[in-house]
């Protein structure tokens, strides 16, 4: 997708219900407790710099509002800015986010299907993904840039990073979603996801695709 071409209201709609139902349905029942008390990330570029941010109204009554509560949902791998409020940089405080939702589901699918936990360069990778791709969209309908943001897509993680469909298939439709949501939002990656109600039955279909028959 084109930097400075801005999605349709609805297919942003769309996006964003698809994570929410996701989580809500799939990933959140499997989530354990927190296991540290939820940590600050980086300060916004505007408490760090005062360089100019995205305006609150960006996302004050707004969609986006979703995948906030969402991240919120994910305190072992939300890291929002230590000055968290109304003046932070609305793209900051996007990315923050969808850095949380990456990591966070591909750590859970992880554990899900292998028993373990993943390698942390698998989630630091899923998270910069997650982060540089969503807030992109975001921020395509606003003149005004985020300096951290810029620097997220500037060095994107390799695709040999990230997980693919078959291996982690929430986080890696997720991921090919928003990599170039005008193109993919009417065909979901993986549409065997929609009937499936827990990570269980998301293991079994990984199972019997992996089973010569």
């Amino acid at each position: 997708m084109s930097g400075d071409r801005a999605l349709d209201e609805l297919t942003v709609h769309q996006l964003l219900g698809r994570i929410v139902y996701f989580h809500v349905l799939l990933i959140a029942p499997d989530l354990p407790a927190a296991d540290r008390e939820p940590a600050w990330g980086p300060a916004c570029c505007h408490h760090r710099a005062h360089s100019s941010r995205f305006p609150d109204a960006a996302l004050e009554g707004s969609a986006w509002g979703a995948l906030l509560e969402v991240s919120a949902e994910l305190p072992d791998h939300h890291r929002p800015c230590p000055r968290t409020s109304d003046t932070c940089c609305a793209a900051c405080r996007v990315t923050s986010a969808a850095s949380a939702v990456g990591s966070g589901w591909a750590s859970a699918e992880h554990r899900a299907y292998h028993q373990r936990l993943p390698e942390p360069g698998l989630l630091d990778a899923c998270g910069r993904a997650a982060a540089s791709r969503v807030g992109r969209v975001f921020a395509a309908p606003y003149a005004t840039t985020c300096t951290a943001l810029d620097r997220l897509t500037a060095q994107p993680p390799a695709p040999e990073e990230l997980p693919g469909v078959d291996e982690l298939p929430l986080t890696g439709e997720l991921l090919a979603l928003w990599a170039d949501p005008a193109a993919t939002t009417q065909a979901p990656v993986a549409s065997w996801l929609n009937h499936c109600t827990g990570l269980g039955d998301v293991r079994r279909v990984l199972e019997s695709r992996r089973t010569p028959s």
